[in-house]
């Protein structure tokens, strides 16, 4: 006979009570000496840390505080040591280019419009209305002024969705631009348009900058 399967789907044999306690109360554990329910924590410590001390870079750039951004500034933020942040980071430039890696990471979905021209047209619409995002736009500049670590962090994604879209079009049997001087021609402008000049990228911009790249 199969064991019984409880929400969270781990097995609970019989000879485990302990586990067959857990999961039958739903994820509640209940302390054999005491009675007394404790719920699981979902994710871990690590987890727990790396969410609080994102959130208190966050928060904190969106006060204008970037110039006073320091390890314990941050830890008294978040809630947690300083030892424990530099033990994980070692540094300020480190960190910020871990919250740029995994905010740029996957926040734009690869379009698929059929043709490389409408594929690129409408990443490009993307990528500069997440740009024109405030919140975006003060950790991008925080972590490009830490140097070429938070630099590459900001565009490393952002390089690898073009390199699909350009992989796709080769394998309808295109001919398309190599990935450097595509995004030379597209994110260059774009981040300067976003970052120095803070105007606007409408679909009209976005046409006439994909046109300039095909010819």
């Amino acid at each position: 006979m199969r064991a019984p399967y409880c929400s969270d789907r781990c097995v609970c044999p019989e000879r485990s009570s302990k586990r067959s306690d857990r999961c039958n109360s739903g994820g509640v554990e209940t302390n054999s000496s005491t009675g007394n329910a404790t719920r699981a924590r979902p994710g871990g410590r690590s987890a727990r840390v790396r969410y609080a001390v994102h959130r208190a870079v966050t928060e904190l750039l969106a006060e204008d505080a970037a110039e006073s951004l320091t390890i314990p500034v941050i830890a008294a933020r978040a809630g947690v040591h300083a030892t424990t942040v530099y033990r994980r980071w070692g540094s300020v430039p480190e960190l910020l280019a871990d919250i740029a890696s995994s905010r740029f990471s996957g926040d734009v979905v690869v379009p698929d419009t059929g043709s490389l021209p409408g594929d690129l047209e409408r990443w490009v619409e993307q990528v500069a209305t997440d740009l024109a995002d405030p919140d975006v736009l003060k950790l991008m500049r925080a972590a490009v002024g830490t140097g070429a670590l938070g630099s590459n962090a900001c565009v490393a994604d952002r390089h690898a969705q073009l390199a699909a879209i350009l992989d796709r079009e080769r394998s309808r049997g295109g001919d398309p631009p190599d990935v450097e001087r595509t995004a030379d021609l597209l994110l260059g402008p774009l981040y300067y348009r976003a970052v120095f000049i803070d105007l606007p990228a409408g679909p009209d911009w976005a046409r006439t900058l994909v046109a300039g790249l095909l010819g």
